[in-house]
């Protein structure tokens, strides 16, 4: 099984061609693929390009616990990114769709810089599966406690769903954590993305994150893009916004009506074979 494996600012996936295989791995065989023990290694695997009806390219993205995200701003980046590198794409925008919507993608400066339009981030709770009480003003944001601690959260859907946590101090271990906690909570039942948020300025912020289906991620574009959309609606940031993360910098630009643009890169790391004998599972316990 061939796969052509990229990273996003250390937010890495593997690439499989429905030309190499006619039909996405099982849920377990997803797992063990992705494994960095057993496996090759990454936080999921981008299935495409796929026919669509609506948009010049179809995707599924799979997470590493087998799992389906509707959307990935990093997975989209490196997606392009393959698309350029297969010859499908140049430089003229083209259109990728994902079970979060349809997005425009346009490369730039010899695929060193790869821009998104990732859509609009809606606030509003029925936008987002929540069990418990809906609040009228989502401005105060939501009240969550965790482990002993009582939080502010802010709901935000961007084809996929996010909780974004500002706080004057923010770590890799609170994300682990705290952040892990979020994600299960039973206000999710679709779990969430989660994202504790740190303003450095107007145009700056720092968040760590943790990803539904992923664990603890070095970066994340949609994540990116829910922190910014927050931090410029909850008045603490202006329209453009670079979001700091352990993996490195994503520009966010916000538009009307909340509609965010993504630029930031994708690497190229390898073509990888994966020998199916890694899927024998008869000696894993």
């Amino acid at each position: 099984m061939k796969f052509s494996k990229y990273h996003a600012l250390g937010n890495d996936y593997l690439v499989l061609d429905p030309k190499d295989a006619r039909e996405l791995p099982s849920n377990e065989d997803i797992v063990r693929i992705c494994h960095r023990n057993f496996g090759l290694g990454s936080d999921g695997i981008l299935y495409g390009p796929l026919a669509a009806e609506k948009a010049d390219f179809g995707l599924r993205i799979m997470n590493p616990d087998g799992s389906e995200a509707e959307k990935s701003g990093n997975g989209l980046r490196i997606f392009a990114r393959y698309l350029y590198d297969i010859g499908k794409v140049k430089n003229d925008a083209f259109t990728v769709e994902t079970l979060g919507g349809i997005v425009t993608c346009k490369i730039s400066d010899g695929a060193a810089s790869i821009t998104v339009e990732m859509g609009e981030v809606r606030f509003a709770m029925d936008h987002i599966p929540v069990d418990g009480p809906e609040q009228a003003d989502q401005e105060i944001g939501q009240k969550l406690t965790i482990n002993g601690t009582d939080y502010t959260v802010y709901l935000a859907d961007i084809g996929n769903p996010h909780c974004v946590v500002p706080l004057s101090a923010i770590s890799e271990k609170l994300a682990c954590v705290d952040g892990a906690a979020i994600e299960t909570h039973p206000l999710f039942p679709n779990r969430t993305n989660v994202q504790f948020l740190k303003i450095l300025d107007r145009n700056n912020i720092q968040i760590e994150i943790w990803e539904r289906g992923a664990g603890y991620t070095l970066a994340s574009g949609s994540s990116s893009s829910a922190s910014a959309a927050v931090a410029h609606r909850i008045g603490l940031c202006d329209r453009a916004i670079t979001v700091h993360m352990p993996g490195g910098k994503i520009a966010i630009e916000i538009g009307d009506d909340y509609a965010v643009r993504m630029t930031g890169s994708a690497t190229r790391v390898a073509d990888m074979e994966f020998d199916l004998e890694a899927l024998d599972f008869s000696n894993k316990d």
